[in-house]
């Protein structure tokens, strides 16, 4: 079978991503639903990923207003949803928009809960959405946006607090290289690409293409990693809300982001001495 040929591959993948040990192993007996009798071919030069976080959003104006038209895709979770469809709209007059969700469930979750690795299926999404554009099916190769400032693409723990499977790799070089190794061994003509390695959160909000748009959403875009926690409010002191917070005042663009925790002056456990 040709997963198992893969398998020493996505162990070191999923091991970079999250940090943990895996080992894994396929087994026959899977299905695949009957394909349409009239199939849609998209148009679509390209994929880009829309998570609801402001990175994917800049990410999305700027494809659209390079002339690029992406077809986005978005992994639905509970609080983004909308803002997800909302982003898609807005967009260069509306973007063919896909939103899906792995449903997935463990007998025993974690507490706190993590799904460290669900980025490997985001990316899965727009693999599969990648292959059925006319451009692919034409033989040619489709570019798969993945837009992350590449402070957080590299993700370096700056606190004990952050040191490990705390702080995921989705966009970070190494992983993006052994998710191409997979793709080449499948035979599918995908290429990742984050054209903000190179630049800070900061950066990607002051050269935005659509600064309209973005004065607009930007403030409903998500970034925090305890936003379900809050009741899909941003902490305002995890390390995804300081890269945020601090990127807003990097760009002299006003922050109308609800924080829970906004004064962190306040020399106390909750603010200036949290993590």
């Amino acid at each position: 079978m040709f997963w198992n040929s893969q398998r020493q591959l996505i162990q070191h993948l999923l091991g970079f991503l999250t940090t943990d040990v895996w080992k894994v192993n396929f087994i026959d007996g899977g299905y695949s639903p009957k394909p349409p009798r009239t199939p849609l071919v998209p148009s679509e030069d390209c994929i880009s990923l829309l998570s609801g976080g402001l990175d994917s959003f800049i990410g999305n104006l700027d494809l659209v207003a390079s002339g690029k038209r992406p077809f986005a895709v978005s992994q639905t979770v509970v609080g983004d949803a909308e803002n997800q469809r909302t982003f898609a709209k807005v967009m260069g007059g509306g973007l063919r928009h896909l939103q899906m969700n792995h449903n997935a469930g463990v007998p025993k979750p974690e507490t706190p809960s993590s799904q460290r690795a669900r980025s490997l299926i985001f990316i899965a999404y727009g693999v599969l959405a990648a292959t059925t554009v006319k451009q692919y099916h034409d033989g040619g190769a489709v570019p798969l946006y993945v837009c992350e400032n590449g402070f957080i693409s590299i993700n370096p723990p700056l606190t004990e607090m952050r040191i490990g499977s705390l702080s995921t790799r989705t966009t970070h070089p190494v992983f993006f290289g052994l998710v191409h190794k997979l793709l080449d061994a499948a035979g599918l003509r995908v290429r990742l690409e984050n054209p903000y390695q190179l630049r800070t959160k900061g950066e990607m909000l002051r050269s935005c293409a659509d600064k309209k748009a973005l004065l607009a959403h930007a403030s409903n875009t998500t970034s925090c990693s305890r936003y379900l926690i809050y009741g899909h409010t941003h902490c305002g002191r995890c390390v995804p809300c300081l890269v945020r917070r601090a990127a807003f005042r990097a760009a002299g663009t006003t922050d109308g982001t609800k924080y829970v925790y906004r004064d962190l002056g306040r020399d106390d456990d909750d603010h200036a001495g949290f993590d």
